[in-house]
């Protein structure tokens, strides 16, 4: 493809208000912002706005160089300082082993289940991303430049259509691992488990589409996020009162 084809568009939603006036700016309806007016200097950008966006999202504290890591994805320029990459493989780990867990335990489960496929299948990093990702508002917050054709940001196309060749959702399924990895590195592995049950997973029950968690799961997910407190329930709590429920979770 020719080089005056193609336009670079760097993500970097909410650091500078006077992008929304460049010549070529593009804001979709999840409010993700293209911009093709350069690339901003890292230096130029608060790193207290990454945290405060994770802060928003858990009852945690996330330190501003984790959370500026976690949100920013390889392709963007400043991932010359740090990208998730890592952490998005870590939190892939995670989730598998969390959903493996839940799924062995579940009286739900039948011989005659695919546990590989049905973990790959509510796994998958567009779900992830389409489904988790936008509910976290990630597309809000990321860095990240996807490189796509310039005349499909500015014709008039489906919106989901554009977000998923862009590779929007592509790029916020990496972030949910690396958001995930990131709670595992820093505050451990119970509250990740938690995170898992309670912010994550009942975003994964999408009716009886072929993605996400099989329907015969759906109402054991739930029983489990609301004994965990809901999604809304604290993240931080000391192992000694933690429920017989949970403890079994953990434990499974």
């Amino acid at each position: 493809m020719p080089a005056s084809s193609t336009t670079r568009y760097t993500n970097d939603v909410g650091l500078n208000s006077r992008n929304q006036s460049t010549l070529g700016a593009r804001t979709t309806e999840d409010g993700s912002h293209f911009d093709d007016g350069g690339y901003p200097s890292s230096s130029r950008e608060p790193e207290s706005r990454f945290a405060e966006h994770l802060n928003g999202l858990f009852p945690l504290q996330f330190p501003p160089e984790l959370a500026r890591r976690i949100l920013t994805h390889g392709s963007h320029p400043a991932a010359i300082h740090g990208h998730n990459a890592g952490l998005s493989f870590m939190g892939r780990r995670v989730l598998e082993s969390y959903l493996l867990l839940y799924l062995s335990s579940s009286p739900a489960l039948r011989p005659t289940h695919d546990l590989e496929l049905i973990v790959s299948r509510a796994l998958n990093t567009y779900v992830l991303g389409e489904n988790v990702g936008s509910l976290w508002g990630l597309g809000r917050a990321l860095r990240w430049t996807p490189t796509v054709p310039a005349n499909k940001l500015q014709a008039k196309i489906d919106q989901q259509a554009l977000l998923r060749n862009v590779g929007l959702y592509k790029v916020q399924g990496d972030a949910v691992a690396a958001v995930v990895g990131g709670i595992f590195h820093q505050f451990g592995g119970s509250v990740a488990h938690r995170v898992f049950h309670t912010r994550l997973l009942p975003n994964l029950l999408l009716g009886r589409r072929p993605e996400g968690l099989p329907e015969v799961f759906h109402a054991g997910v739930l029983e489990m996020a609301e004994r965990m407190g809901g999604k809304d329930g604290s993240l931080l709590i000391d192992s000694t009162a933690r429920s017989t429920p949970e403890r079994l979770a953990a434990s499974s």
